[in-house]
């Protein structure tokens, strides 16, 4: 039987007409993630942040964009109290205390990128409502625009924030890497992180293996294009690697808990690690007990990730469906499980969404 968690639901004691009143308080700010995420892809928030208060005309002008379908978006924007609109001259400002969190510049605090989520979670609704039904999941292939928005997503928080935070965690790792290390990243996705590493160190080596080939074609092509030759990227099943005790350092980045097989690919991560290696593990922060997620800041929307994405391409792989939220708990177990030492577990300032775990292979 479910356990209400009663104590820690103060919604259970509100009013009919306050519950109807914040369902609809809900549907509106769905309305308005929606509209947020077309502002940040068509760079609207980038065009009004550069301007003074401005008519429609003027914004869609200087947008390169269509006009009719700007002032019905920045109608949207005006009556979610996103810009501020100028009944009078009929003109639209985008405030400098909002554009702090929904530019580009802006990143790693861009809020704007979060919203893309809404939007790519919808288009998979129906397969989602078929796998409550018959079980199962939704594969990786169904999913178009997942991998370019959680490169982005990820990219702005890790990348912005992986020479001068990231590293600095591990003491001595930026000066192992400056003088030459050889560096695995397991789900490496779009390879971001390791072609800013590769640039920045030229004398460490780096690998890239993820199963999706339209993530591996993605960092390919971004490696190519900045001519980096320490560095490579395959495709490849996790589960086994094909390396043994060869790599001095070995990253996951948001990307043991979307596994079919978690338990394994740590396992053969831990095989992969030279005896005085070291594993960085940047996964979601929570709890593995749903009572230690209320109050996280964001646990509706990755409860939401997880059903609709991390945890249903786990399934449709016939894997265990961790979920995006499996927790610290869950992770440490799992860590212990397979041969790791002591870990340190890290929270960066300003990084809201994830911890970082510092481990060894035990002896």
């Amino acid at each position: 039987m479910c356990n209400p968690i009663a104590s820690i639901q103060p919604q259970e004691s509100e009013s009919a007409d306050a519950f109807a009143a914040r369902l609809i308080e809900i549907g509106n700010n769905a309305a308005t993630a929606l509209m947020i995420s077309v502002g940040h892809r068509t760079g609207l928030f980038e065009t009004l942040e550069t301007m003074p208060s401005s008519s429609c005309e003027e914004v869609a002008a200087s947008a390169g964009l269509n006009q009719r379908y700007v002032r019905e978006w920045l109608a949207a924007m005006a009556v979610s109290g996103i810009v501020v609109y100028d009944p009078v001259r009929q003109t639209y400002r985008l405030p400098q205390e909002h554009a702090a969190f929904l530019t580009r510049a802006a990143a790693p605090d861009n809020l704007a990128v979060l919203m893309q989520y809404i939007a790519v979670l919808g288009s998979v609704e129906d397969e989602i409502v078929e796998c409550f039904e018959r079980g199962g999941g939704v594969p990786y292939s169904k999913f178009e625009r997942f991998h370019e928005v959680m490169a982005e997503d990820s990219g702005q928080v890790v990348e912005t924030m992986l020479l001068e935070q990231v590293l600095p965690l591990v003491p001595g790792l930026t000066r192992k890497l400056e003088t030459g290390i050889d560096v695995l990243d397991v789900g490496c996705g779009s390879g971001r992180a390791m072609i800013q590493l590769a640039e920045t160190f030229p004398r460490s080596r780096f690998v890239g293996y993820d199963f999706s080939e339209e993530a591996i074609g993605r960092a390919q092509a971004g490696a190519a294009e900045k001519g980096l030759l320490n560095i490579r990227f395959e495709v490849r099943d996790v589960t086994t690697l094909p390396e043994d005790e060869c790599y001095d350092l070995v990253t996951t980045f948001d990307a043991i808990h979307d596994q079919a097989k978690p338990a394994q690919v740590l396992s053969a991560i831990r095989s992969a690690l030279r005896p005085d290696g070291l594993y960085l593990m940047q996964d979601i922060a929570g709890s593995s007990r749903l009572e230690g997620n209320f109050d996280h800041p964001i646990a509706p929307l990755l409860y939401t990730i997880s059903c609709m994405h991390c945890m249903t391409v786990s399934l449709a792989a016939g894997g265990e469906g961790l979920g995006t939220l499996w927790g610290e708990e869950l992770a440490l177990s799992m860590l212990d499980e397979a041969r790791f030492g002591p870990v340190e577990v890290h929270q960066l300032a300003g990084d809201i969404q994830n911890s970082y775990y510092v481990s060894s292979p035990a002896a």
